[in-house]
This record gives C-alpha cells, structure tokens and sequence, in this order.
C-alpha cells in the first residue's frame, strides 16, 4: 500500500514539474507565431495539458487484462476530467486572486472566446449524456453520437483560429513574461528550443499519467474500491493538475485570457473527442456515480455560462463551483 501511495505522490510531482515547463513554452510559442491568447489557451494549451487524462482511459480501455476493471477506469477518468475542470479548477482559481480582487472582483478573459468555449462544452456534453441512453446493440445510433462530437470540436477550432487575427489587433496577444526555462542553460530561445521543451514537458506528462494508472488499479485492488468511483475521483486530481496549476499561474500574473482558456478549451476538448471514443469503446451507460457527475458538470457548466458577462466573471460565481463539487462528494461518498 505505502509503495502506491508513493507512486502516486512521485507521479503528482512529475505533472507539477511538467506544468511549469510546459505553461512557459507555450507562451514563447504563442508570442513568436503573433497568435492571440485565445488560441494560446483554448487550444494549444487545452490539448497539451489534457494528454494525462486524454491518455489514462486510452491506454485503460487499450489494457490486455482485467477488462472491466480497465472500462471503468476508462469511462471515470472520460467524465472525472471534465466534472473537475468546471468545479474544483474554476473555484481554485478564484481562489488565487480572492485577497487580491476579492470575492465581488471581476475575472476579465477575453469575453467571446470565454462564452464560445462554455457554448461548445454545453452543447457537447449533453448528446454525450443522451448516448448513454442508447442500447449497446445500436451501434449504428452510437456511432453517429460520436460523429457529431467530432465534428463539433472540429468546428470549434475553425471558430478559434479565425477569431484570432482580430483578437491579436485587438490587444490580446500572447506574450512571454520571462525568460524560456531551457535558456537557463545557455540555450538559445527559437522555435528549435521551445519544441524540445514542450516534448520534455509532454514526456513526463506522460510519464504521470501511465504512473498513475498503475497507482489506482493497486489501491482498487488492494481496498476493494470500485475502480469508477476512483477514476472519477482521484485520477482527475492528477490528471488535471496541468490545467489546474497553470491557470493559477497565469490568473495570479493578470492573464486572466490564457488561465481561462486553458480551462474552458480543455473542457471542450474532454467534452468531444474523450467522450467520442467511451461511446464506441465502453459501456457507456448511466450508473448512479455516472449520471450524477454529469449532472454536476453541467450545472457547474451552465452557472459559469449564466454569469459570464462583456466585463467578465465575478470571482465569488466561482467560489460556487466549489461548493458543487463538494456536493458531488458527498453524495458519491455517503450514499
């Protein structure tokens, strides 16, 4: 047991160290292609970060044995990531600034991009929670569920890229605030250089992920826990450890653009393509601990949708996802 605990407290530092490299690459990257934070955020960002939790059901579902235990691993850490973005992240990172703006101060991204990323995540999670509904023997049904997810992010990122000429004239480009961490070893800063930080960063990424995985199917095993309500719990925790440290990072520097992107683009993300695949490649199906962190999700989803304004998101609308995960908790834990 103690040798699990220590692989999950070493995988936790690993994604931590990764974090930091890989928020401080992307800004060199976003900065030298003149690109807006939105696209910095929501998608270079969003994808690169969420490759842990893209990661752990692929290779979960992709596992040679225990093929149950591996689907539920799978269909928890698909739904965990997105339920731990809109609740715990949001709230963590109104959490950072509550001394500094306090709890009626305003979040300020950029306003389109924000409300689009919560538009696309609403739209897609929702036919995603109805394909649960669907038989498994409709495959046919199933199948075109999954279309339709892909093709909304793949409309999504048309929708991004275009935004951003205008959104760079308009003031919102990204700019790196320091110096690139690989320079510290006299290294020059180019495109060469910050490609290889980002493979650095995306290697451990990896490296957490795949740790990780070995790490709850022990303490599943070990406790007798059922592996989804692990997945749903713990995994995301780890998984979203990118996302969660550098959106903090960023809210605390006053790049309230790419803290949220990095959040919102990473819930659209989870929300399509992650999901896509557990309807073809799982039992996609409405259990309990399932349905109800859909639920939450999308109340978390749609609460930040509903306070989202031109002059941005109060601090203290945030704070209440928070309070919905706790409710989460709660009723996964002591029902």
């Amino acid at each position: 047991m103690t040798l699990y605990l220590l692989e999950l407290a070493a995988m936790l530092l690993i994604i931590l160290v990764a974090a930091e490299l890989f928020t401080n690459a992307l800004e060199h990257l976003g900065e030298r292609l003149r690109i807006s934070e939105g696209v910095t955020g929501s998608l270079f960002a969003a994808v690169g970060t969420a490759l842990p939790e893209t990661l752990v059901p692929l290779l979960a579902i992709a596992g040679g044995s225990a093929v149950s235990v591996n689907q539920e691993i799978g269909v928890g850490a698909i739904l965990g990531a997105p339920l731990m973005l809109s609740t715990l992240s949001t709230c963590l990172m109104a959490l950072a600034v509550l001394r500094s703006r306090g709890p009626g101060g305003m979040l300020k991204p950029e306003s389109t991009g924000f409300r689009r990323d919560l538009n696309f995540f609403l739209a897609a999670f929702v036919l995603a929670a109805v394909a649960m509904y669907v038989p498994h023997e409709h495959l046919f049904v199933r199948a075109l569920f999954s279309l339709g997810l892909v093709a909304l992010y793949v409309t999504y990122i048309v929708m991004t890229v275009r935004a951003s000429r205008g959104l760079v004239a308009g003031g919102h480009g990204t700019e790196a605030p320091g110096i690139m961490l690989l320079s510290r070893l006299r290294v020059p800063t180019n495109l060469l250089t910050i490609t290889v930080q980002l493979i650095l960063a995306v290697g451990l990424l990896i490296w957490g992920a795949e740790g990780f995985i070995e790490g709850v199917r022990g303490v599943s095993e070990r406790f007798g826990v059922s592996a989804l309500l692990l997945s749903l719990l713990i995994i995301p925790i780890a998984t979203e450890l990118p996302e969660k440290i550098n959106s903090i990072l960023w809210i605390r520097r006053g790049k309230d653009t790419l803290a949220f992107g990095n959040i919102t683009g990473a819930m659209v993300f989870q929300g399509t393509l992650l999901p896509a695949l557990g309807i073809l490649l799982t039992p996609w199906e409405p259990r309990i601990e399932v349905a109800t962190g859909i639920i939450v999700t999308l109340l978390a989803a749609f609460w930040t949708r509903l306070n989202a304004r031109t002059k941005g998101i109060a601090v203290w609308a945030l704070m209440g996802n928070g309070l919905l995960y706790v409710a989460y908790l709660a009723i996964t834990l002591l029902r």
